[in-house]
């Protein structure tokens, strides 16, 4: 039996004119198409003049779907796989697709192209030398902000996924754990007719888009500077961090997570907050 390839193959955010034309070649030549939701991808590939074999591939078939697909890899069919848009894996299905397919020696093949994530760094104004991608945050408020509490520390800059029915408390819970003068830009419909993005401290962007309802519509991108290494805000994260904590969690308990995450002195932090020593290891 001969071996085909499985080709990654990233498509349009938004403009249809970004799509490569090695993408466009490739989904012409292969014998089957994976796609997230194939009535998405089957107007996609209507415009583009494309008519082929679709099968769906998502987070709820994938494991069931991966072998089969793999199976007519073996068997000498190129596939390519697609998401809905932008580069496939990236918050998106195809992981167990790649590994099982590296794993029976099948080659993978990338074609880069449009990505949400590398698109919202480059105009974001925030630094992209170093930066973390954490996908959607959690849909419940405590959860969603025990995670933000867990990032309020981290230098890097921070990259989210935030959907429309989401977005005013997203930013209200960044505000309240990571500062209101945290810089964030807001990029909202990227590529589309309706592109926007708002930069500047979160609780003036969190203004803006609680006064327009436009700005409450479409898919966002949020891009959000990292924790200043400078001690003063460190600390004054570390507070803010501990007293929210308080409310689950004992003033000792606070602290030793907050001072921990924010990379302070658990004893100045106790002595900040409380305005008394804490006779306990830093």
């Amino acid at each position: 039996m001969s071996m085909a390839e499985l080709f990654i193959v990233a498509t349009p955010i938004g403009n249809l004119g970004d799509i490569t034309q090695r993408a466009i070649d490739t989904l012409a030549k292969v014998q089957l198409i994976a796609a997230e939701d194939t009535r998405h991808s089957r107007t996609l590939l209507s415009g583009l003049g494309i008519k082929k074999p679709l099968v769906a591939l998502h987070e709820h078939n994938e494991e069931a779907m991966a072998p089969k697909l793999v199976d007519q890899l073996l068997a000498g069919e190129s596939i390519a796989l697609i998401s809905d848009a932008g580069t496939p894996l990236l918050s998106d299905p195809g992981f167990r697709l790649v590994r099982l397919a590296i794993e029976k020696g099948i080659r993978v093949t990338p074609l880069p192209g449009p990505s949400a994530i590398v698109t919202a760094l480059s105009i974001a104004g925030i630094p992209t030398d170093r930066f973390v991608f954490e996908g959607f945050l959690p849909a419940r408020q405590a959860a969603r902000e025990a995670r933000l509490n867990a990032l309020s520390g981290e230098s890097r800059t921070l990259v989210f996924f935030e959907s429309s029915h989401r977005i005013l408390d997203c930013l209200a819970d960044m505000a309240n754990t990571l500062g209101a003068d945290r810089s964030v830009a807001i990029c909202r419909e990227l590529t589309k007719q309706f592109e926007t993005v708002l930069r500047g401290p979160i609780a003036e962007v969190q203004k803006l888009i609680s006064s327009d309802a436009n700005q409450q519509k479409g898919e966002f991108v949020l891009v959000v500077a990292g924790a200043s290494e400078n001690a003063n805000e460190k600390m004054a994260q570390a507070i803010s961090m501990a007293r929210a904590l308080q409310e689950y969690l004992s003033a000792s308990q606070a602290a030793r997570i907050a001072a921990k995450l924010c990379g302070v002195s658990r004893r100045e932090l106790y002595e900040d907050i409380w305005g008394q020593s804490k006779n306990s290891d830093d």
